[in-house]
């Protein structure tokens, strides 16, 4: 059964597609140790439903699509349009981690008729630091959800209920989430028919509850004592801020919760990861940060701005009119300045194949990415890192910390 291969391999991404499909008689989503989302099975799926999983979970495989890539910048798939660029609504622009240009670009779907309410993911009711699924259906619950969420998530894990309603939606979700959604697209011919558009941010990992314990215990903070927390947003990047029920506040630079803490806990299918960029996607937000002399990014606070890509004809034109009806403002981009503003994603990139030629020669499965060869991306970083990033990742498999 593919669903056990991927969790025995510790290969799942946690999106919820395979339990959307098996339904709640058969598999829900549950925490499981140390702090990531799992299905749990009470049924085993049929082999025909196994044959599906195995190819649309993106634990198993994902396919890169080729789409227009222009031949000197491949590391960031298909482009139709790149921008910078923010919300129009200075308020929006503050609250939203990176500009609020993801959050703007909802808002004109959802205003101007085109989808019925947005699929996206939103801080926890019961436990603040923890995510939960919900639907958006105004522009005060987008604004709820904005900001980034640096927590384990399950968006898919609705889809096939929300299929079932027969009304134009909006998904958003990480990179290995909108890969999974479009695979399943070639089996359930609903997903095309009512997903308006498939909108992704660039990501580097998910870090486990575990990890987000630390960080709010770093921060000073008992984790059982906060009633209120925010990963980032009011302001770019924003500080991430525990609130306590006794009033006290407690918080820290973006670089030191990331940086210092969450990264160091993400989860193994996230460090052989070949699209933290979102390929698959209609549209991509991230950070469009600012970088020092030496190119990296400064992370400094200032007004936020957005990097915007449109990678289908579909994502350009909603980019296009969010942009009409006064809700975005870009600025087009020079493909090659995308590699001074996100330069982890292109040597992310770059770099996966020696990290899963490591995993099959200490004998451990791998995720398959098909659909683009990777090998033409290591040889862009060169012998030298390619090299170095192979034992490395070697080092920490035969140790099992990869």
């Amino acid at each position: 059964m593919l669903l056990a291969t991927v969790l025995k391999a510790n290969l799942c991404s946690g999106c919820g597609l395979c339990a959307a499909m098996l339904g709640p008689s058969r598999a829900t989503m549950a925490m499981t140790e140390p702090g990531f989302l799992r299905p749990v099975l009470t049924g085993a799926p049929t082999p025909s439903e196994d044959a599906v999983i195995a190819d649309i979970c993106p634990g198993s495989r994902v396919h890169l699509p080729d789409g227009r890539i222009d031949p000197d910048f491949p590391e960031w798939g298909p482009l139709e349009s790149v921008a910078t660029g923010h919300a129009v609504d200075t308020n929006l622009r503050q609250a939203a981690s990176s500009g609020g240009a993801l959050s703007a670009i909802l808002e004109h779907l959802l205003l101007s008729g085109q989808a019925s309410y947005v699929l996206q993911v939103a801080a926890s009711e019961d436990v603040p630091w923890l995510n939960r699924v919900m639907r958006s259906t105004s522009e005060g619950q987008i604004r709820h959800a904005s900001g980034s969420r640096y927590a384990p998530s399950a968006p898919l894990a609705a889809i096939v209920a929300c299929l079932e309603e027969s009304r134009p939606f909006v998904v958003v979700g990480k990179p290995c989430d909108i890969a999974a959604l479009r695979a399943y697209a070639r089996h359930d011919p609903r997903v095309d028919r009512l997903v308006v558009a498939m909108i992704a941010f660039m990501c580097g990992g998910i870090p486990s509850e575990t990890g987000i314990r630390h960080l709010i215990s770093r921060m000073g903070a008992a984790p059982d004592d906060v009633k209120a927390f925010r990963f980032r947003g009011n302001g770019w990047p924003g500080r991430t801020v525990a609130r306590t029920d006794d009033g006290q506040e407690f918080s820290l630079s973006y670089s030191q919760s990331w940086g210092d803490v969450l990264s160091k806990h993400v989860q193994l299918r996230c460090k052989i990861c070949a699209d933290g960029t979102g390929m698959s996607a209609d549209i991509v937000c991230a950070d469009a940060w600012y970088g020092d002399d030496s190119g990296y990014p400064t992370f400094d606070e200032q007004e936020g701005r957005s990097l915007v890509l449109g990678r289908t004809a579909l994502g350009d034109s909603i980019i296009t009119a969010a942009r009409q009806a006064g809700r975005l403002a870009t600025e087009p981009l020079a493909t090659r300045e995308i590699a001074l503003m996100q330069p982890y994603q292109l040597r992310r990139t770059r770099l996966t194949l020696s990290r899963l030629l490591a995993m099959r020669l200490t004998g451990r499965p791998a995720t398959r990415f098909s659909g683009r060869s990777l090998w033409p991306l290591a040889a862009r970083s060169g012998l030298k890192a390619n090299i170095e990033s192979f034992l490395g990742a070697m080092l920490r498999a035969v140790r099992g910390r990869l």
